[in-house]
């Protein structure tokens, strides 16, 4: 009876290895149905095509170079990202005054739970 079992696992096992190699032969011939449609040829384009497209490209980076070297000198805003001394001065003040009233808070806190503790120490009843 063990023997039949093994029998019939060993057959199982056969048949499932086979549907692995199906799998796998499926995938790698996908693979290579999408490496043949992607293998087409490029566009040719011409050198003066490419010529003109340098000289647009250059003209381009020339025209946004010199708008950022003409506004940097009257705007106050000189480069994105950046932040003024005057800037970080307000965002540390409206950060101490923050946390200043989050531990306060917190003191508050703790000092009325100390009362609470004291009074029920001392047996004193809470005030309602």
């Amino acid at each position: 009876m063990i023997t039949a079992a093994i029998a019939g696992f060993e057959a199982q096992k056969r048949h499932i290895d086979s549907n692995i190699a199906e799998l796998r032969n499926m995938l790698h011939a996908r693979h290579a149905v999408a490496a043949a449609a992607s293998s087409r040829p490029e566009r040719k384009i011409s050198l003066a095509s490419r010529r003109r497209m340098a000289l647009a490209q250059k003209r381009r980076w020339a025209a946004i170079k010199g708008h950022l070297q003409a506004n940097s000198a009257a705007s106050p805003h000189r480069l994105k990202g950046r932040i003024s001394e005057e800037g970080r001065k307000r965002i540390i003040a409206a950060t101490k005054k923050r946390w200043a009233l989050i531990r306060a808070q917190e003191a508050k806190a703790h000092r009325a739970v100390a009362k609470n503790t004291a009074m029920k120490r001392a047996g004193i009843p809470k005030a309602a």
